[in-house]
């Protein structure tokens, strides 16, 4: 692929990433929040198996290593998603997709427990700047953390842990299996439970919630923003790597912040905009050596 191709790659994957926060604020408008999240995993999930089934030879998982990779990536990657349709019922999607930028740095610290790496006294320290971040966007009252959509935002704030957890998981098992397949399984288990928690929570399928607005909505999240993006995701990882990959988790929020304001009158305040900032600044301090190796400053192995 041509330069100009590989950006408008990159631009597209974050336009349909970053649209799929406000379309999850529409479809809850009328739609079960665990059915919504369920029903766009069972969308995605047959489309990248069909896709895996004619495109790859390998698409049959088998190995004790890629089941495990598949159970905790459904779990926790896909499934712990549900934290964020719950909380997207009152915080604007902007801010939810906001968030989204805390999952290198949790991812950072789910890897010390479970894959043994370190954390230097810069990492540590960016760290907690992320997090200091993350109390400006939350801006939680200490004496009532139920007040306001506090809590709502704490359960995006869970999601975030859940899916960094999930992609330590799976790099824990060290699957074999190519990664269409490994996706589109682990988002089958992910729908799957995400089903039965819906079911448990008194969430029953129903036709009459049903209009052209959610419809859309879960359509798009289902075929786009989770099928097509992916696949275009895997073709930016193939040809770059994890770490500019990862950099799209950073212009996403923005797509999602103007879209919010924009499609659905939504507001952000200064604080949000600062939580951010900070944010971003607590993972150019963790991730300092890889953005240094990706500039060719430096070799980019040593502690984070």
């Amino acid at each position: 692929m041509s330069r100009n191709a590989d950006i408008t790659l990159f631009l597209s994957l974050a336009v349909l990433w970053g649209l799929s926060f406000p379309a999850i604020s529409v479809g809850l408008e009328s739609l079960p929040p665990l059915l919504f999240a369920a029903v766009r995993y069972d969308i995605a999930a047959v489309l990248l198996l069909t896709v895996a089934v004619f495109r790859v030879e390998d698409w049959w998982p088998s190995a004790r290593n890629d089941l495990a990779a598949i159970v905790g990536g459904g779990i926790f990657l896909v499934a712990g998603n549900g934290l964020l349709f719950l909380g997207q019922q009152t915080v604007p999607s902007g801010v939810a997709a906001i968030l989204q930028g805390l999952v290198p740095i949790v991812t950072a610290l789910w890897a010390i427990p479970l894959l043994g790496e370190r954390l230097s006294g810069v990492g540590a320290a960016g760290a907690a700047v992320g997090f200091l971040g993350v109390g400006l966007i939350v801006q939680p009252d200490p004496g009532n953390l139920l007040a306001g959509d506090t809590a709502a935002r704490l359960l995006v704030v869970g999601q975030v842990c859940s899916v960094a957890l999930g992609g330590v998981l799976i790099q824990r098992a060290g699957p074999t299996l190519p990664q269409l397949p490994l996706v589109g399984w682990s988002m089958l288990v992910g729908a799957v439970v995400l089903h039965v928690v819906s079911l448990g929570a008194g969430e029953f399928p129903s036709t009459d919630v049903l209009d052209a607005a959610s419809l859309g909505a879960l359509l798009y999240l289902g075929v786009f923003a989770t099928a097509v993006a992916f696949v275009i995701y895997f073709s930016i990882l193939e040809t770059y790597g994890a770490f500019e990959a990862a950099l799209i988790g950073y212009l996403v929020p923005i797509v999602a912040t103007v879209a919010g304001v924009v499609l659905l009158g939504e507001e952000i305040s200064a604080l949000t905009i600062g939580g951010f900032a900070l944010v971003a600044v607590g993972f150019v301090l963790l991730k300092r050596r890889a953005i240094a190796a990706a500039m060719g400053l430096a070799s980019g192995h040593g502690y984070a």
